[in-house]
């Protein structure tokens, strides 16, 4: 793969958290942004990282087999934190259930958990966990829905890309129409209240004073009643992730602006 100037001027950069939070990537789809992901944990390390579930798409391997080499290098490069010690939990979603059958077992130094209550540097506990459970399009007798507009997500994710293509060649600037369409069927009847609400609950049915998930595809930092509420969103189109910083702050991060500060930055030049 060839080297771009930018890569050149991210090569001895790097930021610091004391955990780092990511989810839905998808890992086997083509939305996956594998080489977006790959930069991230290049140039990012932290004390403990969280997979929050749907770091593997088994909904679609089953469909059709698609691995390139830049999901196998996620893979390696998540395998080599743990080795250096990052301490590194796999909280299996709903799209890799079936590592759930491997709770309590560890894998390259990555530890498999249903879910965690992880203190943070201010001693405030938080809850974490893919979040699936608590949707109710999840249940048995609706799970078809959820696959049905799994399918019907990736064809329109497919479609945009294309058409970001094509307006890309004109000069004009993209439009992320399938994100849209998801968070308008999640917002859809006041679905994202109610799943936000009953994350918060189980937070405090844990004795948590706060929660950070995924599943949804919507990164988000807010507080109610008290209580912390994150979703760290995902790896296939807004590429973004939840850090703590050494204090315990906790913050939204997007890759594209992330990259922007370090290509800035003066250890950059």
């Amino acid at each position: 793969m060839d080297t771009t100037a930018s890569d050149l001027r991210l090569v001895d950069t790097k930021r610091h958290y004391r955990t780092i939070w990511i989810s839905d990537v998808h890992l086997g789809s083509r939305g996956a942004q594998a080489e977006a992901l790959l930069e991230f944990l290049k140039h990012t390390d932290s004390e403990y990282l969280f997979l929050a579930g749907d770091i593997v798409d088994g909904w679609q391997i089953k469909k059709a087999w698609y691995w390139p080499q830049s999901h196998n290098d996620v893979v390696q490069k998540l395998l080599r934190k743990a080795r250096k010690g990052t301490k590194v939990f796999y909280i299996p979603g709903n799209h890799d259930e079936g590592v759930r059958d491997f709770v309590g077992s560890t894998f390259g130094g990555i530890r498999v958990v249903r879910s965690a209550v992880q203190p943070l540097a201010d001693g405030r506990r938080i809850l974490i966990l893919h979040g699936d459970e608590f949707d109710g399009m999840m249940s048995h007798s609706r799970r078809w829905l959820a696959m049905l507009g799994h399918s019907a997500y990736d064809r329109a994710l497919r479609l945009n890309r294309r058409l970001n293509a094509a307006l890309e060649r004109v000069g004009w600037s993209p439009w992320p129409i399938s994100s849209q369409l998801k968070h308008w069927a999640k917002s859809a009847g006041g679905k994202l209240e109610r799943f936000r609400a009953t994350l918060l609950d189980e937070a405090r049915r844990a004795g948590a004073d706060g929660v950070v998930c995924g599943h949804i595809h919507h990164a988000e930092l807010r507080e109610d009643d008290g209580l912390v509420y994150a979703n760290s969103g995902d790896w296939v189109e807004s590429c973004t992730a939840l850090v703590e910083h050494g204090d315990g702050r906790l913050e939204i991060i997007r890759w594209a602006d992330l990259r922007r500060l370090l290509e800035e930055s003066p250890a950059a030049a």
